[in-house]
């Protein structure tokens, strides 16, 4: 579901030429805030793995569903019309 769910919606954004900044609007903020947690997780899984067994599931999930999150920040912020911040190298 995650994967189909994440496609569509990628499908639908302009391509990403730059990196994504964490912010923009609330609910984006908020997506982003669940992306970093998720991330965590993620870390704190693998670290865990290398101690205790755990499912071969969980780690590939936890990264498909931060990648899910971020592209539903950029999915809402685009469906809201909220600014999605992009980082912009310096020029000299």
């Amino acid at each position: 579901m995650l994967e189909n769910e994440l496609d569509g919606w990628n499908d639908a954004l302009p391509e990403l030429r730059s990196f994504v900044l964490p912010g923009g609007g609330r609910v984006g903020a908020f997506l982003h805030v669940a992306r970093t947690v998720c991330r965590r997780a993620e870390r704190c899984t693998i670290s865990l793995s290398e101690h205790e067994p755990i499912g071969e599931l969980v780690i590939p999930y936890l990264n498909r569903l931060s990648d899910h999150l971020f592209v539903m920040s950029r999915h809402v912020s685009r469906l809201w019309g909220e600014p999605e911040p992009l980082w912009q190298p310096e020029t000299t």
